[in-house]
Parts: C-alpha cells; sequence; structure tokens
C-alpha cells in the first residue's frame, strides 16, 4: 500500500505533483450513510467506540478520495478531563452544566489526563495509523473559542461574558488562557505519540476580536503552544476561523507550517498579510456547493491558480461542511482539483476550464 503524503509534502512547502485536498467536518452530516449512524448514536457516543469513531473518520476518505483524514472528534472532548460537564445539544452546540464565571470557577480546573479521561480518542488515532494510506489530522480546539463556550455556557454570537471577563478581570482571563494552553499541548502532544501525522488549531470563533485585543488577550498563549510543539516533526496548522482576515499579520512569528484562511481574504492576499512564511489552506466558501457545478469548479480554479503561484497549498473550505451539502459534489469537486492542478503544476501554467 503506497503511502500519500502530499499534504505533509504541500505543508513544509515541498514539490508536490497535485494540490492535497481535505474538507473541515468532512465526516458529519452531508453523509446519508453517517446520518444513519447518527440515529444510533450522538456525536459524543461515537467518539467513546473507537471502532466506530475509526469507521467514520475513514468514511469520506474512502468516498471522495482526500488526501487526509480528519479524526472524528469534538473540540470539546478534552475539558472534560478538567472537570467540565457538557453536552452536546442538537441544533444549539455545546451546553455547559457549570460554566466558567469567575476566579473560584478557573482554581478548580483539573489538570488533563488524556490516558486516564480520554484512552478512546488515544485508541481511535492508534486504529487509524494502522489503517490510513494518507496522513491522519487531529486537532483541539484554541484556548479562546473553548473559553467562549466555557464562559457564555453555550454558542453566542456577541461573547458578552467573554469580553467581559477579558476587559474586567484580565488575571482571570489569562490563568485560563494559561490553563487551556496546557490543556491543549499535553493533548495534542498525546495524539502525535499515538499516531497523528498532523495536527489543527481550530479558533473558529477568535475572529470576533479586533487585532490589537488579539495581541493582548489570545495571541500570547497561541504563541506559546505552538513554541512548545515546535519539536514535533509534524505539520501544525493554525485556523483562526471565519473573520480572521484582519489578525493574519499578527501570526509572523508563530512556529507553525499552515496557516488556514476564511473565504472572506484571497489566498493571494492572505499570503501576503502573513509575510509569506507559511504555507496556506483554504478557502472556498462552503454554501458554493449549494451552487452548479460549473459555478464551483470555476471558483476553485481560480483559488487554485492563487495557491500553485507559490510552494505551501492545500486546497480546503473557508470553514466547516455543513449537513446540506452534497456527497456527490464533494466527490466530484475532489476529482477536479486534484485532475486540474496536476495539469497546471505539470505544465507551469494554468488550464483552461474549456
Amino acid at each position: 500500500m503506497s503511502y500519500n503524503d502530499r499534504l505533509i509534502r504541500a505543508s513544509f512547502k515541498q514539490q508536490v505533483d497535485r494540490v492535497p485536498v481535505w474538507y473541515m467536518r468532512q465526516a458529519g452530516r452531508y453523509d446519508p450513510e453517517y446520518r444513519k449512524i447518527k440515529e444510533k448514536y450522538s456525536l459524543l457516543e461515537i467518539c467513546k467506540q473507537p471502532e466506530l469513531a475509526a469507521e467514520v473518520t475513514l468514511m469520506p476518505v474512502r468516498k471522495l478520495g482526500v488526501d487526509a483524514a480528519i479524526l472524528y472528534s469534538d473540540i470539546m472532548n478534552p475539558v472534560a478531563s478538567l472537570g467540565i460537564d457538557f453536552d452536546i445539544v442538537k441544533n444549539i452546540g455545546p451546553v455547559i452544566d457549570n460554566p466558567i464565571r469567575s476566579a473560584a470557577d478557573v482554581d478548580r480546573l483539573r489538570p488533563i489526563d488524556v490516558e486516564g479521561d480520554l484512552s478512546h480518542i488515544l485508541e481511535t488515532i492508534r486504529i487509524l495509523d494502522k489503517e490510513l494510506d494518507v496522513p491522519l489530522i487531529t486537532f483541539a480546539g484554541a484556548p479562546f473559542t473553548i473559553a467562549s463556550y466555557l464562559i457564555e455556557g453555550r454558542p453566542s454570537k456577541g461573547y458578552i461574558r467573554t469580553k467581559t471577563m477579558m476587559y474586567s478581570e484580565p488575571e482571570v482571563w489569562h490563568k485560563l488562557m494559561q490553563k487551556l494552553g496546557d490543556m491543549v499541548i499535553t493533548y495534542v502532544r498525546a495524539h502525535i505519540a499515538n499516531g497523528g501525522k498532523a495536527f489543527q488549531l481550530f479558533d473558529s470563533w477568535v475572529g470576533a476580536l479586533s487585532p490589537k485585543d488579539f495581541r493582548t488577550y489570545v495571541l500570547p498563549t497561541i504563541t506559546r503552544i505552538f513554541t512548545e510543539l515546535s519539536d514535533l516533526n509534524v505539520p501544525k496548522i493554525y485556523f483562526p476561523g471565519v473573520a480572521s482576515g484582519e489578525l493574519l499579520p499578527a501570526l509572523h512569528n508563530l512556529q507553525a507550517d499552515v496557516i488556514g484562511l476564511d473565504w472572506r481574504v484571497s489566498i493571494s492576499e492572505g499570503r501576503q498579510r502573513l509575510g509569506g512564511k507559511f504555507a496556506v489552506q483554504g478557502n472556498l466558501d462552503p454554501y458554493l456547493l449549494t451552487a452548479p457545478m460549473e459555478l464551483i469548479k470555476e471558483q476553485a480554479k481560480v483559488i487554485i491558480d492563487e495557491g500553485i503561484k507559490e510552494p505551501g497549498y492545500i486546497f480546503n473550505l473557508g470553514h466547516g461542511l455543513f449537513p446540506e451539502a452534497s456527497l456527490e459534489k464533494l466527490r466530484e469537486l475532489t476529482a477536479y482539483i486534484h485532475e486540474y492542478s496536476a495539469e497546471a503544476l505539470k505544465t507551469g501554467v494554468t488550464v483552461s476550464n474549456d
């Protein structure tokens, strides 16, 4: 069995014969087979069954032909080990039984015990390490995004409680960031030790902050995470989430390899804002998948043409797949990305769609 390492090579800005592609939330509700599984089990119940979680992780690799698997899990899984009680509620998201509202609440958070509390996730990774012929990307939720759930108690649009703590109790805030940073570092190290071949730090909601607030309240912890994990010889991806284009210039000193871009900033503009240091990943608007296939390919071509101008490009969406997405369109898009980019890279020129 030959091993497809295109994602790893692209992450390190090495030569590839075609653009690698994977999709955030590629193991999800757009797949009818997955929806049937979800009729029997909740997300958290699937995560606790390593064989089933591994199978769900493998499904999009087999069906779509993508160049990486993304571990079937949830960014909230590790916080259970800190002593946080939560559930993933249908049509809402994470709901916290005991939200963080005070210094005492932060103090009661335990250090993460990955082997003791999250051994099922490590077992899933070990199974996948044996089964996959593409890299397994594992992941963690970044401290701001996790904190926003822990403080608000559920998903929020304005993050009023989160920002109130940031501004009014900065010492409490930074202590929470310290603890969540420790959690991420320990969790990711365990993933890689058990067979993960890359990791992504999801900071889905940090785009809610101004660049100044991001630099003051969040970036020090993000910087520490990537610095402390810099010895891991795997691709390290930071996805600063939606509406984060204004934050990109602040990332120049991160010891990451890849920065994920949302669809509001072009690949070329994103590279410019990042100072040309990183490989980039993205950034088709996921809701474009509702369009006719001709338009999807047209937009994908524009993104690929920008991506291959410089080494270090991975095709992805600008955010996660949504339930109404079409499995057939994703399969056709994946094939198009591979075929078009292979020809364009071989000839050194972009190719007409005609």
